[in-house]
């Protein structure tokens, strides 16, 4: 299991890897590192995914640098974090608390 207090002693940008996948999204996003080290910095953990492969990962709610909320979905080993995706969370996927999925 990934504690908050685990990323928040990695959490620099030099040790943050982005995937491939992650940094398109970024892009897409209008988010940028940053963004990734103040949600993890202000954040806390909402789910984990322990059964993910190669590492366990976990879901991270905090906020960006200009205070919105943002979901960071990440893992992480003794030397860096690995950032998976990250995103603003949609209200009409999310209830108001932000950490609970709606239900279809």
């Amino acid at each position: 299991m990934i504690t908050i207090e685990q990323l928040k002693a990695l959490n620099k940008p030099e040790n943050i890897a982005v995937t491939e996948h992650a940094r398109i999204r970024l892009y897409e996003r209008h988010l940028n590192i940053d963004d990734i080290v103040n949600g993890i910095n202000s954040g806390e953990i909402i789910k984990q995914y322990s059964d993910d492969r190669p590492l366990p990962s976990c879901l991270i709610l905090g906020f960006s640098v200009k205070s919105k909320y943002i979901h960071i979905v990440a893992s992480c080993d003794t030397d860096f974090i690995y950032l998976i995706t990250a995103y603003f969370p949609n209200p009409t996927m999310w209830e108001n608390d932000l950490r609970t999925r709606k239900r279809c």
